[in-house]
């Protein structure tokens, strides 16, 4: 697999002209998107719009084919494949080296933005305003970026980056409530894989469920899967586990004789305090005072 530490060496391996910015560059996709057909990895983060006709991306290990306009967000050394691409029309790619944003408000920004730690068929999937919107951007980054680049010029391109993402983010708030109104929520079938899996014993024989074991379960990755139920209850996935083995650990402090050891360890801790800080935390008591009180109601 090759990977790319330079922009200008992925320029040249693909026969693009050399960048006009070692640090950042834009390549236009017509009818076909001139990857190849390869698998890489860069040190550049990947902002991409593209509208397939036929072929084949891979991010990671998830495959997508569509005919969507839509919007992709890569991050440096997240392996990427292309195969066969051919768009329905014009696309984009947006190559911004990691250390382009040294010292720039959006090298701690960029982190927030969730969507680069994304599966390709979790992809942004644009409205025709959106989509102008977007274009608008990219057309102002690529004004700048081929005039004679001063010192403003990084300062003024990234803005234009950071808005971009913004939008994004703003995008898929839009689509994730798109997504619930088609699908239903996810939160209700997220608690029902979780119910089950506490009933199948899973918590004695497996331990607590991870995010990333619910996330497989409803064929999400991690990042969208908190992304979209933060969205729909205010909560994370890891807050939504710990909800509901509370809500266990109550009816086993109300009814069972288990001592808190021993019903922490039934749960998956298997540290009984850090069991009970989390229960205080969520109940404002610790479990022997619940159990007291509960006893007294």
């Amino acid at each position: 697999m090759k990977h790319f530490t330079t922009l200008s060496e992925l320029h040249r391996e693909n026969g693009w002209p050399a960048p006009e910015n070692t640090m950042i560059s834009m390549i236009g996709c017509q009818q076909s998107c001139p990857l190849g057909d390869r698998e890489f990895t860069t040190d550049a983060y990947v902002i991409a719009f593209k509208k397939l006709k036929s072929g084949v991306i891979m991010y990671g290990r998830t495959p997508y084919d569509h005919s969507n306009g839509s919007m992709y967000f890569m991050k440096p050394r997240q392996i990427i494949e292309m195969r066969n691409l051919e768009l329905e029309e014009a696309g984009f790619m947006i190559f911004i080296h990691e250390d382009y944003l040294n010292g720039h408000d959006l090298y701690q920004a960029i982190q927030k933005y969730g969507f680069f730690d994304y599966e390709v068929n979790e992809a942004l999937h644009l409205s025709p305003k959106e989509e102008a919107t977007i274009w608008e951007l990219r057309e102002k980054i690529e004004t700048e970026y081929n005039l004679n680049q001063d010192e403003y010029s990084r300062e003024i391109i990234l803005g234009h980056v950071a808005s971009i993402l913004n939008y994004s983010q703003r995008f898929y708030k839009r689509q994730f409530i798109n997504r619930t109104a088609l699908s239903g929520k996810t939160t209700t079938r997220f608690n029902a894989i979780l119910q089950q899996y506490i009933k199948d014993g899973g918590i004695k024989d497996k331990g607590l469920p991870s995010v990333n074991y619910m996330a497989g379960q409803l064929y999400l990755s991690p990042r969208y899967l908190t992304d979209v139920l933060k969205q729909e209850t205010g909560k994370t996935a890891l807050e939504l586990i710990h909800l509901s083995l509370i809500g266990e650990a109550k009816n086993l402090l109300r009814t069972a004789n288990q001592g808190i050891a021993e019903i922490a360890y039934d749960l998956g801790f298997e540290n009984t305090s850090y069991f009970t800080r989390l229960f205080k935390k969520q109940t404002g008591m610790k479990p022997l005072e619940f159990r007291k009180s509960a006893l007294l109601n």
